[in-house]
């Protein structure tokens, strides 16, 4: 199989998606608070040119174990 970057996005978006998953489903757990606490990141970069104005919400949040699916995705990315 080629190996190009529209696959590696799909398989970090599949990694992402899963770690969310997981975080969810641990998230009732109180001995695995780290995995599911997470860190919000937030851009909110907007314009008001006269004749025409945009404002854009760009919000991450981000936690252990997204991040562990991240890293499995890219790990299984590199294998394939």
């Amino acid at each position: 199989m080629k190996k190009n970057s529209f696959v590696l996005i799909i398989f970090l978006l599949i990694g992402l998606l899963t770690g969310s998953i997981i975080a969810q489903l641990l998230e009732p757990v109180p001995a695995l608070f780290f995995l599911t606490k997470s860190s919000q990141i937030t851009w909110e970069p907007s314009a008001n040119l006269g004749f025409l104005s945009y404002d854009l919400n760009f919000q991450v949040k981000l936690n252990i174990a997204n991040i562990l699916g991240l890293t499995l995705a890219f790990w299984l990315y590199r294998k394939l």
